[in-house]
């Protein structure tokens, strides 16, 4: 099953540079603004290899990969970037509270190396489809750079919690950082190889399932293959059999998954009477009045997803409350695998995206007429600027996504947004 191998991380030097202005969320979460923030932040600032800035003046030997690769080979070299003497694993700790909760929560985990699998040994197992740019891209960089800068997500089975229990520590931490969504991070360097043999030891017999970074983990896959091929040899214990990984059990209490809103926009024959109207084959409809109903449309949407499959249109002439009937569902979904026929998600997609509105599958997984947001308030927003309706849904639960991945099916697109991101630059995984 899972193979985990510690490792001689290269990490900022904090006499060197403020650890927080050089970190960054992962590079898919990096929004232009973000980028400039995080370039004006520090020179040093891992986005300038990320997700570089584009130039004019770009050509095929000189570009955003190739300085990255520079910046990585100054960067070691001017010891901003040193690398730790004994090989280790890392505790992470994230403490938050999500957003629309006020309640504090904490995420832990640990950082390690992890064996790199085809989905077919039955170790790693995905939720979801990857896009052949984004793979490019992150190979492109890997090529150039031959290190690993962030975090693959993993998810493991451990209800007795004995890597939590095994990891807990009352010392300080070796790094702090508060982000800009004001979680803070801590991690210790755990090097005992007692300790880390232990851990090996209890994840050895573990499934792991990809929560983040699906493309990433599938551009080590190519380049494994590629190094295989190269070199001619298969040498189990390769720098480039393995990826770096945060590991966290799906029990923690600090496992937050939160929903990912549906924006329509662009269909010029929308009509909200001809959608509702669609709608009734599947679903039982209530208009919500939001003027004398003292709960919100996401509380009610809440309670009712309590009972079943429910989420809410947002019109421009209001919003309703869509609960599904649940026979006449099934009956629509028979050809959709049976432990998806209840997802909100799936629902949504098939019965009135696809069937309903006419958006195909492929423009789905093209974003032609489909926006996602993780904010009610933005999604509804969005219909009052011209959007032709938003979908709020309830998230899914950590029970379905792991059952649907260990069945061997995957999720619709956008299905999970879990909660914080594992920032990038904590530790980096150089393979030479």
């Amino acid at each position: 099953m899972a193979e985990i191998v510690p490792f001689k991380a290269l990490r900022y030097d904090p006499h060197q540079v403020r650890i927080g202005n050089v970190v960054t969320q992962p590079y898919d979460k990096i929004t232009p603004e973000m980028q400039d923030k995080y370039y004006e932040l520090s020179q040093h600032n891992l986005v300038r290899i990320i997700l570089g800035r584009s130039r004019e003046t770009d050509s095929p030997g000189f570009n955003v990969y190739t300085r990255a690769a520079e910046y990585l080979h100054d960067w070691r070299a001017g010891g901003i970037l040193k690398q730790d003497p004994e090989p280790s694993i890392y505790l992470y700790s994230q403490t938050f509270a999500a957003p629309g909760n006020h309640d504090v929560a904490e995420r832990r985990g640990f950082i390690a190396l992890g064996k790199v699998h085809d989905y077919s040994d039955q170790v790693v197992f995905r939720h979801e489809q990857t896009h052949s740019k984004p793979r490019e891209d992150r190979l492109k960089l890997l090529r150039h750079t031959k290190a690993h800068f962030g975090q693959i997500f993993m998810l493991y089975s451990d209800p007795q919690a004995e890597v939590e229990k095994l990891l807990a520590t009352e010392a300080e931490p070796d790094m702090f950082v508060l982000d800009e969504y004001d979680v803070r991070h801590r991690m210790w360097r755990i090097h005992d190889p007692a300790i880390i043999q232990k851990v090996q030891q209890i994840m050895s017999n573990k499934k792991l399932l990809i929560a983040d970074g699906h493309h990433r983990y599938e551009t080590a896959l190519t380049y494994r293959n590629e190094r295989r091929a190269a070199t001619g040899s298969s040498d189990p214990q390769a720098a480039h059999e393995f990826v770096m990984m945060t590991f966290i059990p799906m029990e923690s209490h600090g496992l937050v998954i939160l929903p990912t809103h549906r924006i329509v926009h662009g269909l010029p024959d929308f009509d909200h009477e001809r959608l509702l109207e669609g709608a009734k084959r599947f679903f039982d409809i209530e208009f919500i009045n939001v003027r004398s109903e003292s709960r919100s449309a996401t509380t009610l949407l809440e309670e009712a997803g309590a009972d079943g499959t429910a989420f809410v249109a947002v019109v421009r002439q209001g919003p309703h409350l869509l609960r599904a009937r649940k026979r006449v569902i099934e009956d629509a979904l028979g050809t959709v695998p049976s432990r998806q026929r209840e997802l909100d998600v799936v629902q949504l997609h098939k019965l009135l995206l696809e069937r309903i509105l006419g958006i195909s599958e492929e423009a789905i997984r093209n974003q032609e007429n489909i926006m996602y947001e993780r904010h009610a308030s933005e999604a509804i927003s969005k219909v009052r600027q011209g959007a032709n309706v938003a979908f709020l849904m309830n998230p899914v639960r950590i029970e379905q996504v792991r059952d649907i991945a260990f069945g061997g099916e995957v999720l619709p697109q956008k299905s999970t947004d879990f909660y914080p991101k594992l920032l990038s630059g904590l530790t980096i995984y150089a393979l030479e």
